[in-house]
């Protein structure tokens, strides 16, 4: 699944499915623009990136700001001539039951795990478009398959991502452009540790495959979604959840 000459664009990249996404395309062959708010962690995925002789640039920015996602994409596109590959992983969580949700609390969970996504796509969309080809990957949820108590901002944001997915498949597809979304399942991450031993063990045994899954379970599925192996998948929810979800 080689990447080799392709650009790629990682929302959330300083830390967790992100990061490894971007280590993953890198190791692939792919020119990788790693995006989050926290510089030094993506410093430092840079440098990592560029030890094991790939190639890495860094884009501080908050995804949630229109002119910054412009302005970010704008400057990965005069640098490399283009942007092969995005992905959609940003995200956020602000947990509580519905009764009780803030309305700040729904609208940052939307605002950064949705409308960042559409204002990616939107901007990286002229590029794949002219050059007749391009991978949108969205980082969707279980959650946002199934439901979650207490997570409705979060598990309604990842719905909304798969119904983000399933459009622009339909409107680029003609174009080369294929969309699909990875809905990861229990993943282990710096957003899951702090649910404590017992949760995780208790959620293991719900899941058929008998353990939680690893950030590279999930960056495999993108690498291949972004690769030419994967030419003729768009609009596609790939679920890597150990079997969590069936049906």
């Amino acid at each position: 699944m080689s990447l080799t000459d392709r650009v790629a664009f990682v929302t959330g990249a300083s830390q967790g499915i992100g990061r490894g996404c971007a280590l993953k395309l890198a190791t692939n062959g792919a020119t990788v623009a790693v995006a989050a708010r926290n510089q030094e962690k993506l410093n430092q995925l840079v440098a990592e990136i560029t030890a094991a002789g790939g190639k890495a640039i860094a884009c501080a920015l908050d995804v949630t700001d229109e002119d910054q996602v412009k302005s970010s994409i704008k400057s990965v596109v005069a640098q490399f001539g283009k942007i092969d590959i995005l992905v959609n992983n940003a995200g956020i969580t602000r947990d509580q039951l519905v009764m009780r949700m803030k309305r700040a609390d729904w609208d940052a969970v939307l605002h950064t795990n949705l409308t960042s996504a559409y204002l990616c796509t939107q901007a990286v969309s002229t590029s794949m478009l002219k050059q007749r080809w391009g991978r949108i990957i969205n980082i969707a949820s279980v959650f946002g398959q199934m439901g979650q108590a207490g997570q409705a901002n979060y598990s309604a944001s990842k719905a909304g991502l798969i119904g983000l997915t399933m459009a622009i498949a339909r409107e680029l597809g003609s174009r080369n452009v294929t969309c699909n979304a990875v809905a990861p399942g229990f993943i282990e991450t710096a957003m899951t540790d702090v649910l404590g031993d017992e949760f995780k063990q208790n959620a293991a045994k719900q899941i058929p495959l008998g353990r939680v899954g690893s950030v590279d379970d999930v960056a495999n599925a993108v690498a291949f979604l972004a690769s030419e192996e994967a030419s003729y998948i768009t609009g596609h929810v790939l679920n890597v959840n150990g079997g969590m979800l069936m049906g």
